[in-house]
């Protein structure tokens, strides 16, 4: 009776402490996996090879079924082997028929009930997963291009894409209800006849003399009591198909080969000067692939500005992905104060080499944090020199709340050049040794186009500045200019050496922008 109580007494307590320790190791488990993740995500190939809303999945829900796998597929049939092995050990030597009947009914309901429900859901579980992906990108895209599909007539088609997404993940997800009904029902199932048959056996012995009634009343109970740990594997193995799909489906993202590697020997810890010298670049994205580069040489001497110029295809974009250390050379050297940018690893890289990209990304916040994001330390009045420079100041200083200012979504609540020279102010805040204006002017319109190349080559005034365009605007404010084509450097010199000589520069010029024929 002592023992009975105390067990009922430390029931709770232990099922506490097993649960305390199980999520504490699964929380553990699942931080270090989205730190993992974070951190992959954070060098960039992930975001170039999946949908945004499908990368949004795997890093939310595919990166939380590793707790379910810790919490749900690991920890209850560890216990069930030990207890339920413990329980038909210690009923057979009380009773040895009844130890047998335990025995088999915890072998129907731990092995041979979660063994049908993992095989019935391994397809509805793979099912699962890619719908839920299917769903967020869809969603996703939905969201994002609201205006484009409304503008085209094209969101109903889009809405109904969501719903048919919507639709298929109800009808997995039914599935998967039923088939952990299925698991449940067996596994009750199977425990009423294993009690039953316990019982009867028992009542048997005890009327034959052979068990005592306490003892009948103790093999009972611990019968009942043994199916609670082996209850939750069908649900389990019902989801064994889900969750290693969202493991498939997680590591395709950790697995992603980087496209820069680390550097084999450190580096200086400061590139000595500002000069950039690339020599010889040659860049293939795939070895089946022409060259998207092929030799380039472009120097860019310090405290100067240099062009490249080309049409779309000529390889400008690759020359900033590689300036910025998001894609390693086939072949070939970018120094930078005489060091391989390649001697240090890409986020220190990008320290030194920075700039505005074509499409800067405005995050959904004040102007003042959207600044602090390359200055976390800098005072105001840094934030309003930086603002002045980009020649900024004077519309934030009207705006009522100033720095405080919300931009909206993406920016939403500034004007295209306003949000051009915000990503400039936050790139001079950052200090680089070269400032790489990729594409600045690329989805303005005229009028603002020139306005805006005009401040931005005003306000890199005193950086070594690499100005990479299609746009023939501002270019005689430029140092040199560099023809880019087919990956190829056509000609180069200033805007009025090249005026002066017959070549695809003075065609341009005349015609007032590239073409076709270019």
């Amino acid at each position: 009776m002592v023992a009975t109580r105390a067990l009922g007494i430390s029931r709770g307590v232990a099922r506490y402490l097993e649960r305390l320790v199980t999520h504490d190791a699964a929380f553990r488990t699942l931080a270090d996996v989205r730190v993992r993740v974070y951190e992959r995500l954070a060098r960039t190939e992930p975001v170039r090879k999946f949908r945004s809303g499908d990368l949004v999945s795997r890093l939310v829900s595919d990166t939380d079924a590793t707790q379910d796998l810790l919490i749900r597929g690991l920890t209850p049939p560890l216990a069930a082997l030990l207890t339920g092995g413990a329980a038909v050990a210690f009923c057979t030597l009380l009773f040895l028929p009844g130890g047998l009947v335990l025995g088999a009914g915890l072998l129907l309901a731990g092995l041979a009930v979660p063994f049908a429900a993992a095989v019935l859901g391994r397809g509805p579980g793979r099912r699962q997963a890619a719908v839920r992906g299917e769903l967020a990108t869809s969603l996703v895209d939905t969201l994002y291009g609201a205006p484009d599909l409304v503008a085209y007539g094209a969101m109903d088609r889009a809405v109904r894409r969501v719903e048919q997404a919507d639709d298929e993940l109800t009808r997995v997800a039914q599935r998967d209800a039923t088939l952990l009904g299925f698991g449940a029902g067996a596994t009750t199932l199977i425990t009423g006849v294993t009690v039953w048959a316990a019982l009867l056996l028992g009542v048997a012995a005890v009327e034959g003399g052979a068990l005592g009634a306490i003892s009948l009343a103790v093999l009972v109970l611990t019968t009942l009591a043994a199916f609670e740990i082996v209850a939750p594997l069908p649900a389990v193995a019902a989801r064994l198909g889900s969750l290693r799909a969202s493991g498939e489906r997680l590591f395709d993202v950790l697995d992603t080969p980087p496209m820069t590697a680390p550097p084999t020997e450190p580096g200086p810890l400061e590139p000595d000067g500002t000069g950039l010298r690339v020599r010889s670049l040659r860049v293939r994205y795939g070895p089946d692939e022409p060259r998207a580069l092929d030799g380039v040489d472009i120097d860019v001497a310090p405290s100067r500005t240099v062009a490249v110029l080309g049409p779309s295809g000529a390889g400008k974009s690759t020359l900033a992905s590689v300036l910025l250390r998001f894609r390693d050379p086939e072949s070939g050297t970018v120094e930078l104060g005489g060091t391989h940018i390649a001697a240090y690893p890409a986020d220190e890289a990008r320290r030194f080499i920075t700039g505005v990209p074509q499409d800067p990304h405005i995050f959904t916040s004040t102007l003042r944090e959207n600044l602090r994001l390359a200055a976390p330390s800098c005072s105001d009045e840094d934030l309003w020199e930086a603002l002045r420079r980009a020649r900024l100041d004077h519309e934030v200083a009207a705006m009522p709340a100033g720095l405080d200012t919300e931009v909206g979504a993406h920016g939403m609540r500034l004007s295209g050049g306003m949000r051009q020279r915000l990503a400039l102010a936050r790139a001079l805040l950052a200090a680089p040794r070269i400032l790489v204006l990729d594409e600045p002017t690329a989805h303005l319109d005229p009028d603002t186009r020139d306005e805006v190349i005009t401040d931005l080559l005003a306000a890199a005034e005193g950086y070594s500045t690499l100005l990479i365009t299609h746009d023939l605007t501002g270019l005689e404010q430029v140092d040199e200019i560099h023809v880019l084509s087919e990956g190829r450097i056509l000609q180069r010199g200033t805007h009025a050496d090249l005026l002066a000589q017959d070549g695809w520069y003075r065609d341009a010029a005349v015609r007032g922008s590239w073409d076709s024929g270019a």
